[in-house]
């Protein structure tokens, strides 16, 4: 992604390239996506208790959304341009509106174990789309990607998971549309630092909640405090941290990397389901997450060390 940005804001966003090393910031925001990220699942499980689907997520994005842009002018951040509200529109809603859209819905469906395997093939996806671009995964990150899709498969064999063709359906589907909105994004002007997130969370609040209200959805009239909670923790950390480190990532480091958290979010998904669900972890649930995170130390760890050497 093009971090262009105009004279107004010049001022303010000259100095952050020179607090923010991506040395730093990199492995501190993928610490982040496979932490936060890997517990909205049961985040998103609790939530749909009271709300429905889209307009679950459509709240949670509006309320993030309008949230961060307030914050964001009021500390003199520029208002995007034309285009680039044009192309975060069209990012808003491959990522967030399909992305996120379709997993609250098949969460309605099929089990978060399965949820967790149809989303780490979002790699695999980026990885062939990235190559349409003439970017094609290098060997080692090849490995690591296919290395990491087989741990997380062996991570749900012994989970007794069962689902429906629909949820499935869905699931490949949001799977497709983030990671084509991943490697889409990075070749177009989109708005400057953590405006891009605003602006990307406001135009995808807007077509979920359409599509929510138009397909018959409404909003709990009692809603219970667990659901509730849930709700808030998705906008605050799981839309304004984790999805403003993931555009940060994806834009500083290579696809596989910026990729890499589909396949830790799994095993993540089953440590809080243990400390909070009382869910047990058995012997492929450990054998899925050692082979995962052989996957990913091959994409991050060892091609980190690859480009030092160069």
């Amino acid at each position: 992604m093009s971090d262009t940005s105009t004279a107004a804001d010049a001022p303010l966003a000259a100095p952050l390239p020179r607090r923010l090393d991506p040395r730093v910031m990199i492995p501190l925001c993928l610490l982040t996506l496979y932490l936060v990220w890997g517990s909205t699942y049961l985040g998103i499980r609790f939530a749909l208790e009271s709300y429905p689907p889209f307009l679950l997520a459509g709240l949670r994005f509006l309320a993030a959304g309008v949230v961060l842009y307030g914050f964001l002018r009021w500390r003199g951040h520029a208002t995007p341009s034309r285009l680039q509200w044009r192309n975060a529109a069209i990012t808003g809603l491959l990522l967030l509106g399909f992305g996120n859209g379709l997993v609250c819905f098949a969460e309605q469906r099929v089990s978060s174990g399965i949820a967790a395997v149809a989303v780490s093939s979002m790699p695999l996806f980026a990885a062939t789309f990235s190559g349409l671009y003439g970017q094609w995964p290098t060997r080692r990150e090849t490995v690591g990607l296919l290395v990491g899709f087989v741990g997380v498969v062996v991570l749900n064999f012994g989970s007794g998971l069962s689902g429906e063709r629909l949820g499935a359906i869905a699931l490949l589907t949001a799977a497709m549309c983030w990671a084509f909105g991943s490697v889409w994004s990075r070749r177009q002007d989109m708005p400057a630092g953590p405006m891009n997130t605003a602006a990307q969370m406001l135009c995808a609040s807007v077509a979920l909640l359409a599509v929510g209200l138009l397909g018959g959805e409404r909003l709990p009239s009692h809603p219970t405090a667990q659901a509730t909670l849930a709700l808030v923790y998705l906008a605050v950390f799981g839309s304004i941290v984790a999805f403003s480190a993931y555009l940060y990532v994806l834009k500083h480091a290579r696809p596989a990397v910026a990729t890499s958290y589909a396949y830790v979010n799994p095993p993540v998904a089953v440590l809080i389901g243990v400390l909070l669900a009382a869910e047990t972890v058995g012997p492929y649930d450990l054998a899925g997450m050692a082979i995962i995170l052989v996957g990913v130390a091959l994409i991050t760890v060892v091609g980190k060390r690859r480009r030092r050497a160069a």
